[in-house]
């Protein structure tokens, strides 16, 4: 058996001691509902999939955490939102919240509350903040404008920038949607991160 002498114990013990800190990856969190959870397609088909292997392509030392979850609201995102943060302790934080509020009719002003409490809380923990519009069908009526009008509202209160909508290019297309003409399929996912990356990449520092 191989012995180390006491000198060489000695050397051991210093490189590891000494030995240089190998630098932790920087984490975006990706905080949306099934439009970026990858509802109905394989999760490496999703946007933020895709997002993550951009990053390594560029060389970019982020690491992408999706914390999205199907049918999540604006309420249920700012409960969790401590903990999420809590766990991954991002440098940014994209927040893609707001279409089942939209979808369900609920309030507007609860839902600027909603997105402005998740803002505030990840800008309080020195992460960066990229808020993710959406829009719901003008059959909607004056609902339709005012839900719009919600998140750049929210992003210029709380001076973060904005992606006026996930679905650009995307949501007139019926192709690009899956069978219940809700979620995208795995081919639009590349039009998605186009979108979120224009609003992104300012922020990759």
């Amino acid at each position: 058996m191989f012995r180390l002498s006491s000198f060489q114990g000695l050397l051991l013990v210093g490189a590891l001691l000494f030995a240089p800190v190998a630098l932790a990856q920087k984490n975006i969190l990706v905080f949306g509902d099934s439009l970026s959870a990858g509802y109905g397609i394989a999760q490496e088909a999703a946007w933020p999939s895709l997002l993550a292997r951009r990053l390594q392509e560029r060389k970019l030392d982020y690491t992408v955490v999706n914390a999205s979850i199907s049918g999540e609201t604006t309420s249920g995102g700012r409960a969790r939102i401590e903990a999420a943060l809590n766990r991954y302790t991002p440098q940014i934080v994209i927040v893609a919240l707001g279409a089942n509020d939209g979808l369900r009719g609920l309030p507007v002003s609860q839902m600027s509350a909603n997105l402005t409490a998740i803002v505030d809380a990840a800008q309080q923990r020195k992460a960066r903040v990229l808020l993710v519009g959406q829009r719901i069908p003008p059959n909607y009526g004056s609902y339709a404008a005012d839900f719009h009008q919600t998140f750049a509202a929210v992003a210029k209160a709380r001076r973060t920038p904005l992606v006026d909508f996930l679905l650009a290019g995307v949501a007139t297309q019926a192709r690009y949607f899956q069978a219940d003409n809700l979620h995208p399929t795995a081919e639009a996912q590349p039009l998605l991160l186009d979108n979120v990356w224009r609003g992104l990449e300012p922020l990759l520092k």
